[in-house]
């Protein structure tokens, strides 16, 4: 697996665009996974993990298989850091982790989903989606809960998700799980930078 850092200037008039809409800033990733102009990209999560009002500097993390082309995308240059990782070396048997994600909570009734928004429900639906693959939780602070109102061109109603930010720690219990949790991303909302789970081993506890 592959991880990106994009620094960008949100001073540029491309780049607030996209900070302000995340499925613009999907359509501005994409074009660096995509091996033909017309040809769909190949699978990625992301996450906007900073932005600093008063810099301008927002940081964008990316996961992927392969690196991207960067000069690609269409807005000016940013800073590029990049790096490899193996997600077998994170999801190991018994492992304590530190964790990060940016996730949109949801339940369904009566054939509708719909945003959970209560700060108990929001730990519980993670307490579930961590079991489901293969860790257990042992803290969690939420970081960022904030309403996202996405409009998509050619579509009249706007798309309304809820995105609970979400650090912590937790303990591998199903390697295999894990690591298929870390490539695939958890719950809803992947286009749209939610989802990507991010571990750092705790060496010593």
């Amino acid at each position: 697996m592959h991880l990106t850092q994009l620094t960008l200037d949100s001073r540029h008039t491309a780049i607030r665009r996209d900070l302000g809409n995340a499925y613009d800033m999907h359509r501005t990733l994409a074009r660096a996974f995509a091996t033909q102009p017309d040809a769909p990209p190949e699978r990625f999560l992301w996450r906007l993990d900073a932005l600093d009002a008063l810099t301008g500097r927002a940081v964008v993390l990316i996961q992927s298989n392969g690196p991207g082309v960067w000069n690609h995308l269409p807005t000016p240059s940013a800073q590029v850091r990049e790096k490899s990782f193996d997600p077998a070396s994170l999801a190991q048997l018994g492992q304590r982790c530190q964790f990060r994600l940016l996730a949109n909570p949801t339940v369904s009734r009566q054939g509708k989903r719909y945003g959970v928004w209560e700060e108990t429900a929001q730990r519980d639906w993670l307490v579930r989606q961590l079991s489901q693959a293969g860790a257990t939780l042992h803290d969690v602070e939420c970081t960022r809960n904030e309403r996202w109102v996405l409009r998509k061109p050619g579509q009249a109603e706007p798309i309304v998700l809820c995105a609970i930010g979400f650090e912590g720690v937790l303990t591998v219990d199903k390697p295999d799980a894990l690591q298929h949790a870390l490539r695939n991303g958890i719950g809803r909302g992947k286009s749209f930078g939610l989802g990507l789970l991010s571990l750092a081993p705790l060496r010593d506890w």
